[in-house]
């Protein structure tokens, strides 16, 4: 039986993306729950390298901004991501072909549920069914009122340390989930951001965030 990674949140850092499908060359098939694109310097890249890995790809908040043309929230910050890395951004075709959500065995995969942040501690006191998401970058399995709800966490963009990378592997002779990470050059991406001219705000967003 196959074993599934399930992936997500990306954001266009193709250092992180690479490391963690060298990492976990032997999976079967691979699964991503959304947001390949924004906020690091190569959004196209990690589109094409997923669909070269015949990848399974669902859209996210941010694949959603991407084709409506701007971002529609109040955060300044992620406006000027958002700007930046549309300049070049030349998959839209690509990525409109990317689903809402689908089902792993006894999981349903999506982004999120009902477009919330759901981080470990949040109150939640009943979820209809298995769920793996992902949006708020934090990764964590929870069991509530008898279901399991999985955070994948982040590939390209960890809040708390910014050079960890986060997925989970899905074995489905065992039915198991598999928290897993790993570390990567977060460096590649800084440089790359400042050699296209990235706005100094959204540099120091990743300089300030902390490493291990």
């Amino acid at each position: 039986m196959p074993r599934f990674l399930v992936i997500g949140d990306i954001h266009g850092n193709l250092p992180a993306l690479e490391m963690v499908l060298a990492r976990e060359r032997n999976c079967d098939k691979i699964i991503c729950h959304g947001d390949v694109v924004n906020y690091g310097p190569w959004s196209n890249e990690c589109v094409d390298l997923l669909e070269s890995r015949d990848a399974l790809c669902l859209a996210g908040n941010h694949e959603i901004a991407f084709l409506e043309g701007a971002y529609k929230g109040p955060n300044q910050l992620v406006k000027m991501f958002t700007e930046k890395c549309l300049e070049t951004f030349q998959r839209r075709t690509k990525i409109e072909k990317y689903g809402s959500q689908l089902t792993l065995e006894e999981y349903q995969i999506q982004h999120t549920i009902g477009d919330l942040y759901i981080f470990e501690d949040t109150p939640l006191e009943f979820i209809r069914g298995n769920y793996i998401i992902g949006h708020s970058h934090q990764q964590f399995l929870r069991h509530i009122g008898g279901q399991v709800l999985v955070n994948t966490g982040s590939i390209g963009q960890n809040r708390r340390i910014i050079n960890r990378s986060e997925y989970l592997l899905y074995d489905s002779d065992t039915s198991t989930v598999i928290l897993k990470n790993c570390t990567h050059d977060v460096d590649l991406l800084i440089q790359e951001m400042k050699r296209q001219k990235f706005p100094a705000m959204c540099i120091e967003y990743y300089l300030s965030k902390g490493r291990e």
